[in-house]
């Protein structure tokens, strides 16, 4: 389970960077809002999908309160998730 959090972490984290990154100034700059549909879509599953794996593995490994709420603030901060991974675990 957790081997899957992480890759679900890993596409999360990209999806998140391709929304800031590149979709929102598509849809600013280039007036091109098929990017932010897409992506956004893509994102607003993969983030509801990385929640929900988080709080299924603060109960099934026993994740204390801390690591459960960085996990969660990590989903919402450019790079977050990468640095979850690398440091906590």
């Amino acid at each position: 389970m957790l081997l899957f959090f992480k890759r679900i972490a890993l596409l999360e984290g990209l999806s998140l960077l391709l929304l800031i990154f590149f979709a929102m100034p598509m849809k600013y700059v280039m007036d091109q809002k098929e990017y932010v549909q897409v992506i956004g879509m893509a994102h607003g599953i993969l983030f509801i999908a990385y929640i929900l794996l988080a709080l299924i593995l603060k109960f099934t490994k026993k994740w204390n309160v801390k690591l459960f709420l960085i996990a969660c603030v990590a989903s919402l901060i450019p790079f977050g998730t990468f640095y979850l991974e690398k440091k906590y675990l």
